[in-house]
């Protein structure tokens, strides 16, 4: 098409190629349909195929807004371009375009001339009811409805939730048309909001009869084939730390002194032994992406038979694992490793508050093999901090919150989690494995997909330093900023009253973190090369890093691997949505709890922090239960209030009433709409002055 210079049509394009019969024209249109779909080819109005690089237009991914707007990230890099809500009605979230670009005030606008591909066959939402008219308001997006015409609605009523297949896709003048083929239930039943962010975020949550048929078929132990040509490592008294309720055990740990520096292996499950390329097991693992950790339900990405049974490293039984072995010195450096399959015997399985109660009392030299191994872990642990702390990565200190969930699955406690020694040690073991890792891979030059953190854009990089200004905090080199400038930051304030504002700012200020097949560094751990070895269990990037990594031990050389570097960048862009997708479907599971959870104390006060500034009010935060919520300006003592230039104060002009970032306030609970996520605060003075 290229050399011929014009739109050329299926039959012309047939005969270019000597090709004939009706079978072979059809594998034709169904490779024009594929490049279609990829984005190299339109039809036009006349049936003939255009290449895309000679109309001046650019395709790319949709990513939609629950505000109606959406944005077109495009397939060749660059920024997203803007799509406004005039465009967005006929689209869907991951639908593939092409779109005509246009410069406006704004930036750059989208304009479609051609979907591609529909990335959204069914959806998720509230059924409603106007003018006597079904319709189901999509959730996350409620200003797009699906019309369910009569007899449709498998029995649903107005209010409940469901999933709806789309029979008939919006077109710039016409609604979606679907039909009802699941009812979820009320939005208040038990474990409802869960079942919600499933379904709304599409998660991939059943396992067809043929993944779970071959899973079936394999050994519900380790043979003694499996074993062959490995390293035995059962008689080490390696031991995995997780968390209580932890069931994939997909890391073991072991240590010891070796002259004034230590030996140090991280045993990872071979999960690739298992799951080969190719195979059903392989494809609905690579659908998924990533497990899923909902506070009362886990979306495996593998079959449980695998995750929790025959890959998970459980005590006192044989396992298969793939290990990194490093020689790490009294400075914390790794100065050698290897990589090698073995099969191993976990000698213990401690959470990670046995393991610190354990480092707690532990004498000098412990009786028990696993607790001299936990012994010197602590050891080599202290030694990669030290490191660590030299080349400034980032630590934050708030952690994570812990739900408490009662039998019905509402949230009966809410507390900070706690972060341990235990912790600690694990990570840095798990980060030093992931360095050499990336090491292994880069050098031997195999495609793979690398842990991308970029540093921050200079946009944000600029906001987070009025911020940090308006704290009396100034960043060394705004305008090239290290991470060892944060991590300074974060040292300086820590304990301090701005100490979680500060860190809300700086992660607010990154980049996320993605995988690609192009190792370019992970700014907030401040390393030149990471990649992500240690969970195949449940991330499908450490199981594409354990098969390259297999792949030399076994054959020497990148060649005739699996993936080509075209493959990997599909597979690493695929990896990063589908973990995007499940963070997103966590947080809005959480928010929704903790919602819930608030509802049954309206009225009461609390002490927040102003945690954002906006014209039309503060937000603010619950500290202790890590919440955000709204005091709306109305609240606020009668004034006309203003935004400051740096957008950290909102001053009212008569009163010269000033709230600013990091403020404490007291303010009682109003109002909470758990669907929608909002909490709404009032100030405790201004209820007291309307009622005087």
């Amino acid at each position: 098409m290229e050399s011929v210079g014009r739109p050329l049509t299926l039959t012309s394009l047939a005969g270019h190629f000597g090709i004939r019969s009706s079978r072979h024209q059809s594998a034709l249109g169904n490779r024009l349909k594929a490049m279609i779909r990829d984005g190299q080819l339109i039809r036009n109005r006349v049936r003939e195929y255009c290449l895309v690089q000679h109309l001046d237009l650019v395709t790319g991914e949709v990513h939609a807004h629950r505000d109606g707007y959406g944005f077109l990230t495009p397939d060749n890099g660059g920024d997203d371009i803007f799509l406004p809500s005039r465009e967005m009605a006929r689209l869907w979230d991951g639908d593939r375009i092409a779109a005509r670009v246009s410069p406006t005030d704004r930036g750059k606008e989208g304009r479609v001339v051609e979907i591609l591909q529909r990335f959204t066959q069914e959806v998720f939402g509230r059924l409603v009811r106007e003018r006597g008219i079904d319709l189901v308001a999509v959730t996350g997006r409620e200003r797009t409805k699906v019309l369910i015409p009569r007899g449709q609605t498998l029995g649903a009523k107005a209010g409940d939730m469901v999933r709806v297949e789309i029979d008939e896709h919006p077109t710039r003048r016409t609604d979606a048309i679907g039909h009802v083929s699941r009812v979820v239930g009320r939005f208040d039943d038990p474990g409802a909001q869960t079942t919600m962010a499933i379904l709304a975020h599409g998660l991939p949550h059943e396992f067809s009869p043929e993944v779970m048929a071959q899973a079936a078929e394999l050994p519900v132990h380790v043979t003694a084939r499996a074993r062959r040509g490995r390293e035995d490592l059962r008689d080490l008294p390696l031991v995995t730390i997780d968390g209580a309720d932890a069931k994939d055990f997909d890391d073991a740990v072991y240590c010891e002194r070796q002259g004034d520096g230590w030996r140090l292996i991280v045993a990872i499950a071979d999960v690739g032994y298992y799951v080969l390329h190719g195979t059903d097991l392989d494809s609905e693992a690579r659908a998924r992406g990533t497990s899923v950790y909902f506070p009362d339900r886990v979306i495996p990405m593998l079959p449980e038979g695998l995750s929790n049974g025959l890959c998970s490293l459980q005590p006192f039984l044989d396992r298969l694992c793939l290990c990194c072995e490093m020689a790490v010195s009294p400075r914390g450096e790794v100065t050698e490793s290897r990589f090698f399959e073995a099969v191993m015997r976990s000698a213990r399985r401690f959470t990670y508050a046995d393991a610190a109660e354990e480092l707690e009392r532990l004498p000098d030299k412990a009786a028990a093999p696993e607790l001299q191994n936990l012994a010197s872990l602590e050891e080599v642990y202290r030694a990669f901090a030290k490191r660590r702390r030299r080349r400034g990565a980032l630590e934050f200190e708030l952690g994570e919150i812990s739900l408490e969930l009662g039998d019905r699955g509402e949230v009966v406690a809410v507390a900070p989690a706690k972060r341990l020694i235990a912790h600690r040690i694990i990570e840095e073991c798990m980060i030093a494995a992931n360095v050499e890792a990336a090491k292994y891979l880069r050098k031997a030059r195999i495609p793979a997909l690398y842990r991308v953190h970029d540093s921050p854009s200079p946009e944000r990089v600029e906001e987070l330093a009025l911020v940090l200004r308006t704290l009396g905090i100034r960043l060394s080199s705004p305008h090239n900023v290290q991470t060892a400038d944060l991590s300074r930051v974060l040292k300086e304030t820590a304990g301090g009253p701005a100490a979680e504002l500060v860190e809300t700012v700086v992660l607010r200020s990154m980049a996320r973190a993605d995988y690609r097949p192009k190792n370019l560094g992970h700014f907030g751990l401040a390393l030149p090369g990471y990649a992500h070895f240690t969970s195949p269990i449940r991330r499908y990037p450490d199981l594409l890093v354990h098969r390259a990594i297999k792949h030399l031990l076994h054959h020497g050389s990148p060649g005739r691997f699996t993936c080509n570097g075209s493959a990997m960048e599909q597979l690493g862009m695929h990896c990063s949505r589908t973990e995007q997708r499940a963070d997103e479907a966590v947080r809005e599971v959480e928010e929704r709890l903790k919602c819930a959870f608030l509802q049954s104390r309206l009225g009461d006060v609390f002490s927040v922090t102003v945690a954002g500034i906006a014209p039309f009010g503060l937000f603010v935060r619950i500290p202790e239960l890590r919440t955000d919520g709204l005091v709306h300006v109305t609240a606020l003592p009668r004034d006309y209030y203003r935004v400051d230039a740096g957008g950290t104060a909102l001053t009212g002009e008569n009163t010269k009433t000033r709230f600013q970032l990091t403020d404490r306030l007291e303010v009682r609970l109003a109002s909470v709409d758990v669907q929608e996520r909002k909490i709404d605060f009032i100030p405790v003075e201004s209820v007291r002055d309307v009622r005087s």
